[in-house]
């Protein structure tokens, strides 16, 4: 018979239930029989001991909160006798405990795009990239113009990331907009790129030319709409320079250690610190053996984990680097006096999560084994390969968008509720449990649900591999099918 329920961790006072399981049924595990007290549904927690009113709760091997009431054997551990730890910012001490990846060369490769900067690209894109939300219509007359004009070969994709920043903006917010499309102009996916002004916006292209540094002007070209007649007649012509330049690209084989990955969860369920997370966590001190790189970001969603991350940092700098990382965030919830623990979201509630606590030991799985070797502040590029740390929040898009401008090729998003979004680089969805997949097959790309259906970790992490290789070659995933292409930027300030 399938196991309903499972134990993760020798220490944990709770059980999570791995399908639905109703009032009165036994559950049988180790040398301990459960009743349930109550009906429980998929990935929710049951207690396995008797917890006092005041006691921890223990999941992963840690504390994810303390019973607000006594919990009986058998009870559902959920938000109506559960509640969070944690408390404001803290201070923290460099104990570090790293764990040395085994470097063995497997030797994969990936068919990807050589640049003249030596860059690497998985996609053969062209893009249009608005300084300003003013220009954003305009791109789209322009893209629709020169694909109605021109025959296309060899370009994977056309797309306009709009925006709705680029003037108005004072301070950090005015940076952090030029940093991220500066990211996005530069990035490899893109075999060329139509830089879109309006010529009076707070975001000059003058501006964004200085900032690029050195770039490819016969693949990087910029337009001011109110310096010429016809914006969109002079915007078609600028693409067709560009494709005329990018349309003989060729793929040829890379080495795996030059692929860039970001990790990211949206949607997460009792499932997620099982199946999915794990499995890309795996992937990651995978990929880290090999000389690649991987991201970690959604700080807030490392809060109540945050030690064991910094234990992982590979000295004293990183360390105090993590440590801002994760106070400054919290600084920035004080500063506009908001509860920094307002989580998780009732969707991960829904799912069985309860505490940020528990959302966090789930969250940081993706991030495996490996030493944190940097931490990178918003809008900043990867500089060294290994496991980095990025600042940015929870939210999906702001997220995935701020690991795509960082330079990973695509990202690794697991989820145990669902959704359709993409970010302006591959984003490879991967449900916790079988049922997601089943259901939208439209929306998941690879099935972790599989780990509690008796499959293996290797057999399992073998055929995630297998499927990021395919998605590196060029093989197009659910969100691309479905023209499902954003960014968002991080915005904290005034708005003019």
């Amino acid at each position: 018979m399938p196991v309903k329920q499972i134990k993760i961790h020798p220490l944990d006072n709770v059980i999570v239930a791995l399908e639905n399981i109703n009032q009165g049924e036994q559950l049988q595990f180790d040398d301990q029989q459960v009743t349930l007290l109550q009906s429980v549904d998929r990935g929710h927690k049951i207690a396995i001991q008797a917890i006092a009113e005041g006691e921890n709760v223990i999941k992963y091997g840690y504390p994810i909160g303390h019973a607000t009431t006594a919990i009986k054997v058998g009870e559902h551990v959920h938000s109506q006798n559960l509640r969070t730890n944690l408390s404001e910012v803290l201070d923290y001490t460099y104990q570090p405990q790293t764990v040395d990846i085994t470097k063995e060369n497997a030797h994969l490769t990936f068919n990807g795009y050589r640049r003249k900067n030596g860059d690497v690209g998985i996609r053969n894109e062209m893009w249009i990239v608005p300084t300003v939300g003013c220009v954003n219509g305009t791109a789209d007359a322009i893209l629709k113009k020169f694909l109605a004009e021109n025959t296309i070969e060899n370009i994977d994709s056309f797309e306009v990331f709009k925006h709705n920043y680029g003037c108005s903006q004072l301070g950090d917010d005015h940076e952090n907009t030029k940093n991220i499309l500066c990211d996005i102009i530069l990035h490899p996916n893109a075999a060329g790129v139509l830089v879109l002004g309006l010529g009076c916006e707070n975001n000059k292209i003058e501006d964004l030319k200085t900032a690029l540094g050195d770039f490819n002007p016969a693949r990087i070209k910029f337009l001011s709409t109110q310096a010429v007649k016809d914006e969109v007649e002079e915007g078609a012509e600028l693409l067709k320079q560009i494709y005329a330049d990018t349309k003989t690209d060729v793929r040829t084989p890379v080495s795996i250690s030059e692929l860039k990955v970001g990790l990211k969860c949206g949607g997460s369920d009792g499932l997620s610190g099982i199946t999915a997370n794990p499995l890309v966590g795996f992937f990651s001190d995978f990929l880290i053996s090999q000389g690649g790189t991987t991201i970690l970001t959604e700080v807030p969603e490392m809060f109540g984990a945050e030690t064991i991350l910094m234990k992982r940092c590979v000295d004293q700098g990183v360390f105090e680097k993590t440590v801002h990382l994760i106070n400054d965030f919290k600084d920035y919830f004080i500063a506009l006096n908001q509860p920094i623990y307002e989580n998780p979201s009732p969707g991960n509630k829904a799912g069985g999560i309860t505490t940020l606590e528990e959302k966090s030991l789930g969250c940081i799985q993706k991030g495996g084994q490996a030493t944190v070797i940097d931490v990178l502040k918003y809008g900043e590029r990867i500089q060294q390969k290994g496991l980095n740390l990025l600042s940015g929040p929870g939210n999906d898009l702001v997220s995935a968008t701020a690991m795509g401008a960082s330079g990973c090729h695509l990202i690794l998003f697991t989820t145990g509720r669902g959704t359709q979004f993409g970010s302006f680089v591959p984003t490879l969805k991967i449900s916790t449990n079988t049922p997601l997949a089943e259901n939208k097959p439209h929306w998941i790309d690879f099935n972790a649900g599989t780990l509690v259906e008796e499959k293996t970790f290797p057999e399992v992490l073998d055929q995630l591999i297998t499927k990021i290789i395919q998605t590196a070659n060029g093989e197009k995933i659910n969100h691309e099918k479905s023209g499902f292409r954003e960014i968002a930027i991080f915005k904290s300030g005034v708005t003019l």
